[in-house]
């Protein structure tokens, strides 16, 4: 019987002055196209070694938004199905926002990207439940750790 293959995929709640830096996924996207989203992405084939889902969240926020990140703390790791039906482990992190300036890299990609309360996330048109979800678990591990 052959081992299950999983997409190992990452997303960052970046925190600056109590904003969370979100995007909004270009409508090329094959998953959620048009939906409100934390930045991140997936581990890519040849990314080796300790911390290879830290690096590769790194890399693809600083990709996706010219946002550079710092700290980084544990928010929680679910599994999902994508629409293709490939099985995906999702590994979600609060990240202290370091340096850089926001901005859409690749429309394609990236329609949008924002600075969003909690709140505002959670009324967004955009958000789905899952991104409603993981900026509710990011906003109280915000306030337990005082960032």
């Amino acid at each position: 019987m052959p081992l299950p293959q999983f997409v190992v995929n990452t997303q960052g709640m970046v925190i600056k002055d109590g904003r969370y830096l979100m995007i909004v996924r270009g409508q090329d996207e094959d998953q959620a196209p048009g939906a409100l989203s934390a930045p991140g992405g997936k581990v890519e084939p040849g990314e080796d070694g300790d911390g290879v889902v830290e690096q590769t969240l790194r890399r693809e926020i600083l990709e996706e938004t010219g946002v550079v990140i710092g700290e980084m703390a544990y928010i929680r790791s679910t599994r999902f199905t994508l629409e293709t039906g490939e099985p995906v482990v999702d590994i979600a992190f609060l990240c202290k926002f370091e340096s850089g300036t926001a901005h859409v890299a690749d429309p394609a990609e990236v329609a949008e990207t924002l600075w969003l309360t909690a709140a505002e996330i959670d009324a967004h048109p955009k958000s789905p439940p899952w991104t409603r979800s993981v900026a509710k678990q990011a906003e109280e591990l915000k306030l337990s750790l005082g960032w």
